[in-house]
C-alpha cells in the first residue's frame, strides 16, 4: 500500500499520483505554512496513544523479533512526546525562528524549511521511516518516503494515524513504494525536492550521487561503525552489559559494537581478555536466547573458514563467538554476536583510526576516571568519532545528536531579508 493525500491506494495507482505529484507539491507550497505547533501537538496524541498500548498488535511481535523489550519500546514512544519534541527543536535549531527577527537596523533573518524532501530509508529498523518523515514535518517540509524493500507496513500505518491526529499533515505526507531498481521513478522524485535523505551503507549513497541533480541538496545518515575501547583488566560487569548490547542489537545498528579495541601490546594480555569476554558473551546469549538459525550457520562456516586459513585465535560455541586478530584495523564483525578483539595502545588511537573518516560512530569506553582516560577520550575526538558512551552502546538518549549533526538543521535553511 502506498499513502498520499491522506488516503491508501494500491500499488497500481502510484504511477499516476507520482505524475501528479509536481502540480500537488505546488499547489501545497501556495497555501498557509504548515504550523509546527499543530505537528507537535498530533505527534503528542500518536505518542500517548502508543504508551496506552493502542499499536501493540504490530509493536509486540516487532518487539519480539528484535529482542527488545517493552520498557524500551515506551522509552522510544516518549521521544515524540510533545515535551521531547520542543526540547528537540530547541537544541537542534538554537533559537531559530520560524518568523522574521531583526538582526541589525536592515537585516531580518528566518528559518525556512529546505521545501520538499525525499526520505529513502534503510530497512534495519522498522519505525526509522516514519521518524525521518516526523523530523522533516518538524521543520515544515513536505515529505516524500520511498519504503525499503522488505517493510511490513509500519511506517504507513503510523503516518495515517498520524494525519488522522492532523489533517492538515495530509498534503504533506507521501508513501511510495518504489524498488530500488526504478532508478527513473527515483529520479523523478529525486527532481521533485530541495533535499535527498540517504539511509544507508556505501553503496545506498553512491546510488543517489548517481540520480541526484547538482542543485539538490544530499543529506546522508550513512553506514557507520561503533566499537568499545578497554583496558585489559576492566571489571566483568561492565563487559556484561556490552555483551548484553551486542545480543538485543544483533550488531545490526550503526551504533552497535562490533568489536574491542584493548589498551595493550602484549598478546598474552589480548588473548586473555578475549577469553574472558567469551565466557561473558556466552552467558549473555543464553539470557537472551539465541540469533537467527540461518546466521548462526552462515557465520559457522565464516569461522570455519577462518579457522583452516589459520589467520586469528578464535573462541566459538554455542552461536557466539570471539575472534582475536593482529591488525588493528576498525572493521564490521560477522554480526550476530560475533565480536573481533584487537590490540591499541591508546598512544596510537589516532593514527589507526583517522583513515576511517566518515565511518566512525560510536565508542563504549571502559577505562576508569583518572587521565589515561581523558587522554583516550580527546584522541577519539580527533579522530572524527561523534559518540562517546558507556557500556550500553546503542541506549540512545533524548537530545542526542545524530551521526555529529542535528537532523532538524539540515532540513531547513535560513533566508536573510533587507529592509
Amino acid at each position: 500500500m502506498i499513502l498520499a493525500h491522506g488516503k491508501l491506494y494500491e500499488n497500481k495507482e502510484q504511477g499516476a499520483i507520482i505524475a501528479s505529484l509536481k502540480a500537488a507539491i505546488c499547489e501545497t507550497l501556495n497555501g498557509p505554512k504548515l504550523d509546527t505547533e499543530e505537528v507537535i501537538l498530533a505527534c503528542d496524541r500518536l505518542s500517548k496513544k502508543a504508551e496506552g498500548g493502542a499499536f501493540d498488535e504490530i509493536a509486540k511481535p516487532l518487539l519480539e523479533f528484535a529482542q527488545v523489550d517493552y520498557a524500551t519500546y515506551l522509552d522510544y514512544c516518549r521521544m515524540f512526546s510533545e515535551k521531547e519534541l520542543r526540547k528537540k527543536l530547541d537544541t537542534e535549531l538554537c533559537g531559530l525562528s520560524e518568523s522574521e527577527t531583526k538582526i541589525s537596523e536592515h537585516l531580518f533573518r528566518e528559518r525556512r524549511p529546505l521545501g520538499v524532501l525525499l526520505h529513502i530509508a534503510a530497512g534495519n529498523v522498522d519505525a526509522l521511516p516514519a521518524y525521518s518523515v516526523i523530523e522533516g514535518l518538524l521543520t515544515g517540509n513536505i515529505n516524500l518516503l520511498k519504503l525499503p524493500s522488505g517493510d511490513n507496513g509500519v511506517s504507513v500505518r503510523l503516518l495515517s494515524e498520524l494525519i488522522a491526529e492532523c489533517p492538515a499533515l495530509k498534503e504533506y505526507i507521501y508513501v511510495f513504494d518504489v524498488p530500488s531498481t526504478e532508478i527513473e521513478t527515483i529520479k523523478t522524485l529525486a527532481g521533485l525536492s530541495d533535499g535527498v535523505v540517504v539511509w544507508g551503507g556505501d553503496a545506498a549513497v553512491r546510488a543517489a550521487h548517481r540520480f541526484i541533480e547538482p542543485n539538490t541538496k544530499l543529506i546522508v545518515w550513512g553506514h557507520k561503525l561503533s566499537f568499545a575501547y578497554a583496558l585489559p583488566g576492566c571489571p566483568d560487569d561492565m563487559l556484561c552489559s556490552l555483551a548484553a548490547d551486542i545480543c538485543k542489537t544483533n550488531q545490526l545498528l550503526c551504533s552497535s559494537c562490533q568489536g574491542i579495541f584493548v589498551d595493550t601490546d602484549d598478546e598474552e594480555e589480548l588473548r586473555s581478555f578475549g577469553e574472558r569476554f567469551f565466557e561473558i558473551l556466552k552467558k549473555e546469549n543464553q539470557r537472551y536466547g539465541k540469533a537467527p538459525r540461518g546466521m548462526r550457520a552462515k557465520n559457522t562456516l565464516k569461522l570455519y573458514d577462518d579457522k583452516l586459513e589459520n589467520r586469528d585465535t578464535i573462541f566459538a560455541g554455542e552461536g557466539v563467538s570471539v575472534v582475536i586478530r593482529s591488525d588493528s584495523e576498525l572493521e564490521l564483525s560477522y554480526l550476530f554476536r560475533n565480536v573481533w578483539i584487537k590490540a591499541l595502545p591508546h598512544e596510537k588511537i589516532i593514527s589507526a583510526l583517522k583513515h576511517q573518516k566518515g565511518y566512525l560512530q560510536s565508542c563504549a569506553l571502559f577505562i576508569p576516571d583518572g587521565d589515561t582516560k581523558e587522554t583516550v577520550i580527546e584522541s577519539l575526538k580527533r579522530t572524527g568519532l561523534t559518540r562517546i558512551t558507556g557500556p550500553s552502546l546503542s541506549t540512545m538518549l533524548f537530545g542526542e545528536a545524530h551521526d555529529g549533526t542535528f537532523a532538524l538543521r539540515e532540513y531547513s535553511r535560513i533566508v536573510d531579508v533587507y529592509r
